[in-house]
């Protein structure tokens, strides 16, 4: 373990000093525990973050007097490190590395003397936590307690609560059907559905009367949207070309597919229709030579199956599937439960929204779902083994709608993606003098190479770390760098935590101009 004190010149300290409090990154002088550990609690709850211990506040000071190190006050890292195991319900930790993670940083000032920082890295939480009998999440630099109906909402988000668990005010003998059949013969069922549903755990009592769940009406019924009142169907389009035109004249190829029922039949049939318009839709390249669509079936029927499985029935809204001439999307409502991040998803442990639907729908004939977490690990292998681009995945929320997209490419690996993907093992970003020495590129070829790194940043292999830069001055790093936060914290080294603030750091630093440049305007 390297830990030598840095120098009070050094450029991570500088950056550290510079960069404003914002929703992942805060300032903490060790001796306001209970503050701590409500900001913790708040990052835990929000989408993870960076508290530095013994650096005071930005308004409280300026430039080399805010570093206090915790030796100010040495006893209270203990009480930190109890209070976010005994005060924070449920304890802040993780399935796979236990966080928060702390690390410390040796400073030598200007006067000689040396003290330590503490960087305390939180992750996004697989729960809901409480400090002090309250909730909170980050908004801004603050800490906002949040009432019961957010605290709810969280709780389905994260996985932690599941609306198909809730019951539904309909008869069970809806639900006495070809699909309840096929699942009780499979396990050899002998008692009536009314008696056999409650053993299962799909039937609740709501009052004096014993209700299905909607995992019962979406595993059993024939037509869940109509049982439940809300849309939860498929609907697939199939595209000519790279995008959708948004004209009078529509560049479908024909008329959107709509596949409905429970949701076993929905990815069954889903499946098989996308299969039969990859098979029926031949499309041609502006050259005019045909293009075959060639993709896995069993990468098209997980992706599928994940988004019927995993997504948030707390919304009213179908699954799109869109086929264009390159690509396949599935999109899904709601964001990644727990941890999940497009980054982590298939690295880290299985986190599964609907649990109820995940369980009993391998108790099927041929069930569709692999185990935990092993499905998003078969799409990449596989896409690999036959030379394409791994699937991309990726989150979009906002006040409108939360959903998550699910790219699958149809075009082969260049090997150029290959010599970038060594090259960024290495290193932490690449830009175009960079992609152009390792392709053997001129500098007048520098068009060539931001041709690639536009295609790999639209196929969301990369993303550009410095968005406000001109195109010459970008750098781009992988888009997922799925194992960084474990790896780093196992290396346990100075050099490897620093290259990981920096990175939380750069993103705060934009961020927080971003702010500033809207509350401006």
């Amino acid at each position: 373990m390297n830990n030598q004190p840095l120098e009070i010149s050094d450029e991570w300290i500088q950056k550290l000093l510079a960069t404003p409090e914002f929703e992942k990154y805060d300032f903490k002088r060790t001796g306001n525990v209970k503050s701590v550990l409500k900001t913790a609690s708040a990052m835990a709850n929000s989408e993870g973050g960076l508290i530095i211990l013994g650096v005071g506040d930005s308004k409280k000071g300026t430039g080399e007097e805010r570093l206090f190190g915790i030796e100010e006050n040495p006893e209270s890292l203990g009480e930190i490190k109890r209070g976010f195991q005994e005060s924070i319900i449920p304890p802040l930790s993780h399935p796979d590395i236990n966080t928060p993670y702390l690390h410390p940083i040796k400073i030598r000032k200007s006067d000689g003397s040396i003290i330590t920082v503490v960087l305390v890295l939180l992750e996004k939480s697989n729960t809901v936590h409480s400090y002090n009998n309250a909730t909170y999440i980050r908004s801004g630099s603050q800490n906002r307690q949040i009432g019961a109906a957010e605290i709810h909402r969280l709780c389905l988000r994260r996985g932690v609560e599941s609306v198909v668990n809730q019951p539904v005010d309909i008869s069970v003998k809806l639900l006495e059907t070809s699909w309840w059949d096929e699942y009780s013969s499979k396990r050899n069922l002998t008692r009536p559905i009314t008696e056999a549903l409650k053993h299962l755990g799909l039937s609740v009592k709501d009052g004096n009367k014993w209700k299905p769940t909607i995992a019962a009406v979406l595993l059993f019924a024939e037509e869940p949207n109509g049982l439940l009142g809300k849309k939860c169907s498929i609907r697939i389009f199939h595209y000519k070309g790279h995008e959708i035109e948004y004209t009078s004249n529509t560049n479908l190829l024909r008329e959107p597919i709509t596949i409905t029922g429970p949701v076993l039949k929905q990815i069954r049939d889903a499946t098989k229709a996308v299969n039969q318009e990859l098979n029926s839709g031949i499309q041609r390249t502006n050259q005019g030579f045909e293009l075959k669509q060639n993709y896995p079936i069993t990468v098209i029927q997980e992706a599928i199956t994940n988004a019927v499985l995993h997504r948030d029935y707390h919304a009213s809204c179908d699954i799109y599937i869109r086929i264009f001439t390159n690509r396949i999307e599935v999109e899904s409502p709601g964001l990644f439960p727990g941890a999940i991040t497009p980054e982590n998803i298939g690295y880290i442990g299985s986190k599964p929204r609907n649990p109820k639907l995940t369980d009993h729908i391998r108790e099927f004939p041929k069930p569709p779902n692999l185990d935990a977490g092993e499905g998003v690990k078969m799409m990449r292998m596989t896409m690999e083994n036959l030379g394409f681009y791994p699937p991309a995945f990726k989150e979009h929320a906002d006040q409108n709608k939360e959903s998550i997209l699910v790219r699958i490419s149809n075009e082969a690996k260049l090997s150029e993606w290959q010599l970038v993907q060594d090259y960024l093992t290495g290193h932490n970003s690449i830009g175009n003098k960079e992609l152009r020495k390792i392709l053997n590129l001129t500098t007048s070829e520098s068009h060539k190479a931001s041709r690639f790194l536009k295609k790999w940043v639209e196929s969301s292999l990369l993303r550009i770390e410095n968005p406000k830069e001109g195109t010459r001055n970008r750098r781009y790093v992988l888009a997922s760098k799925s194992k960084l936060f474990a790896d780093t914290l196992a290396s346990n080294d100075n050099k490897d935590i620093i290259s990981l603030s920096e990175k939380w750091l750069r993103d705060l630093l934009l961020a927080s101009e971003k702010i500033k440049k809207d509350n401006r305007h």
